[in-house]
């Protein structure tokens, strides 16, 4: 695939003040107040608010989205039985008398005998020759008969809208890179979509965050990288996502040493149009600084396909090949002769 470089778009005006930058809504305070991470690499934000209540329900009801299939799946099946074993012991706690016809079912277990019942009760499919006696027990039947069906319809809500929501899952190689880009360097990473859906229209923004000298006053700031290109219309293999390291970048001159003596943090935002749907879906994640590799490239990540078919290999998306020690770790000649040009 080939890409417009950056040589052929209109130059950005650079950046003259650190504070220019975007602090991605964070806000100052939060910005010279925080250590660590501000995106976890599953792209949850590092952050916690208090004071709202414990919202168990609504945490619940996220987590049944988020979650996967078969731990969802597990999970009813799990809260199936421990409800119905409850109502069971309840039947069992009113004595033998309290469920009559239990003889006919072939279930020499009482609790199994109360369980099996509780189970038609819940899921309004019947119980069979069995039927409660007694004023208390019928009343537990009232109640079961009326919890179960509520039960059932918000369970298979919440499964009707994980079904029906649109989302991406991408995936992102294990590291970030430093490698050789037309002359120079550039920091790259790669993506794929990881499901049969399409998607298009995918744009990237990639954002450092790191600790500088300022007035020699060391802060934290934020810079938006310009990268090679940010958008691709048709999103069918994978795309390699590249920041140049030029004299504009906040990069110019990056060493190992000097990455991880800042802290830095590279901030990624992708968003696309899911086709299945017709509705745009975004997707977060970062890279801290020694999650960057130096002195590798990519590895081709094609496969051999059918006749006319371009192919790849999900499982290379992380591969690296080794370069000769320093051919990245140490700036580019062409890095630094354009710096001292533009000075």
């Amino acid at each position: 695939m080939t890409t417009p470089t950056l040589d052929s778009r209109p130059a950005a005006p650079a950046a003259t003040n650190p504070r220019e930058q975007s602090d991605l809504g964070f806000g100052s305070v939060v910005v010279k107040s925080v250590r660590g991470r501000f995106i976890n690499r599953d792209g949850e934000p590092n952050s916690k608010k208090y004071g709202l209540g414990a919202q168990r329900a609504m945490r619940v009801y996220l987590a049944a989205l988020a979650t996967s299939w078969p731990v969802f799946l597990g999970w009813m099946f799990g809260a199936l039985l421990l409800i119905n074993g409850c109502f069971a012991l309840a039947y069992r706690a009113l004595g033998a008398g309290a469920l009559r016809g239990t003889e006919q079912v072939g279930l020499d277990d009482p609790f199994m005998r109360a369980f099996t019942f509780s189970i038609g009760v819940f899921t309004t499919t019947g119980t069979g020759p069995m039927f409660a006696y007694g004023p208390t027990a019928n009343w537990l039947v009232d109640l079961e008969s009326f919890l179960g069906p509520i039960t059932l319809v918000v369970a298979f809500g919440v499964m009707i809208a994980r079904l029906t929501r649109p989302r991406m899952h991408l995936g992102f190689s294990e590291s970030a890179i430093i490698a050789p880009y037309e002359g120079g360097r550039g920091l790259m990473f790669r993506m794929t979509n990881m499901r049969p859906s399409d998607l298009s229209d995918v744009r990237a923004r990639v954002n450092l965050t790191w600790y500088e000298e300022t007035n020699g006053v060391r802060e934290r700031n934020f810079h938006e990288l310009e990268l090679e290109r940010e958008s691709v219309e048709l999103f069918t293999l994978h795309w390699t996502v590249v920041h140049p390291i030029t004299a504009r970048s906040p990069l110019a001159g990056i060493t190992p040493e000097k990455l991880a003596a800042s802290q830095a943090e590279f901030i990624i935002f992708i968003s696309a149009l899911e086709e299945t749907f017709s509705t745009r879906v975004t997707k977060r994640m970062s890279y801290i600084w020694d999650e960057v590799r130096w002195d590798v490239k990519f590895a081709s990540i094609f496969a051999n396909g059918p006749d006319g078919v371009i192919a790849i290999d999900v499982e290379r998306l992380s591969r690296t090949e080794r370069l000769d020690d320093g051919a990245t770790r140490n700036p580019a000649a062409l890095e630094l002769q354009t710096a001292s040009v533009s000075s």
